[in-house]
């Protein structure tokens, strides 16, 4: 297996969502904190393109129309136009909740969106702002728009994924340092039975993607790893990672056997940045298996 390298030299300070358009063979993602901004990035070609948005976004879904990208926002959800640059408010999620923001998101194997959300805790200049509430939910967004809480009580989303036969979500409250299963319906899109499926004991769960063998990578926040776990949860293998702060994967490239990794450099000092100058990078590594197309937005 070839070591992690530093593909992107973007100096994210939060690198978030990041999800591979095999359609297009665009890769996407976002920095978290404003100036917020999305970026696209080009295999064939090696372009980056960036664009700044009007507040913080955190995660995406391509569309399954072609008409652009799903982005989840701090205040809402939002249809995106990459060729127009504009970005139009389709609704907000959770209106009693405006404290919230929104975090983790990712498309299940029927198109329906599935959006975590966490109270907000990046302050407009970038500081931190401490959680103080489990205000948290996650939700389901369905193709036509209308949105369902399908838990409660989270105080930071992440790890929102699916088994490759679809009868099985992970999911994650990082402060937990739990990763939970849950069996998942597919024709309604309901959940049930959750269990604790992973452990890990660097760092705290962050985004996650599962390859086409069932098994689960998983991005780990003051980890500096990625983690792959078996079926049964048991750590099968860690990839290093050279930041601190890794935030999520995808699988990319012409046959999904490319691991692209976010990370972040959020809060840290110059001396911390001395010993990791790559941090907010996109990472790259060749894992040696392969992985599934990140599914689209049916809306």
């Amino acid at each position: 297996m070839d070591a992690a390298q530093s593909l992107i030299d973007c100096n994210c300070t939060l690198g978030e969502g990041i999800l591979w358009d095999a359609r297009d063979g665009y890769l996407w993602w976002v920095d978290v904190p404003m100036p917020s901004k999305l970026y696209r990035y080009s295999p064939s070609t090696g372009k980056v393109d960036t664009w700044e948005m009007d507040e913080m976004i955190a995660s995406l879904a391509v569309r399954e129309n072609g008409e652009g990208l799903l982005i989840a926002s701090h205040g809402g959800l939002n249809h995106f136009d990459p060729d127009t640059s504009e970005c139009k408010r389709l609704f907000d999620p959770e209106p009693l909740k405006p404290f919230n923001r929104s975090n983790d998101g990712a498309v299940d194997p029927s198109g329906r969106f599935w959006l975590g959300t966490m109270q907000n805790n990046i302050a407009p200049d970038g500081s931190e702002i401490n959680i103080v509430s489990a205000s948290g939910a996650l939700l389901r967004i369905d193709p036509d728009l209308t949105c369902h809480s399908m838990a409660e009580n989270i105080t930071i989303s992440n790890t929102v994924c699916w088994s490759p036969d679809g009868t099985v979500m992970y999911f994650a409250d990082t402060v937990t340092g739990v990763i939970f299963a849950h069996d998942f319906d597919q024709s309604s899109g309901a959940i049930s039975n959750r269990r604790d499926f992973a452990r890990f004991d660097r760092g705290h769960p962050d985004g996650s993607t599962v390859d086409a063998d069932g098994y689960l990578w998983n991005a780990r926040w003051d980890g500096s790893c990625v983690v792959r776990f078996a079926p049964d949860g048991t750590v099968d293998r860690v990839v290093e990672i050279p930041a601190a702060q890794v935030t999520n994967c995808t699988f990319g490239g012409d046959d999904l056997s490319t691991m692209y990794v976010t990370t972040a450099r959020y809060g840290l000092s110059a001396s911390d940045l001395e010993g990791t100058p790559e941090a907010g990078n996109i990472f790259i590594f060749e894992p040696g298996v392969h992985g599934r197309p990140d599914n689209r937005f049916a809306g």
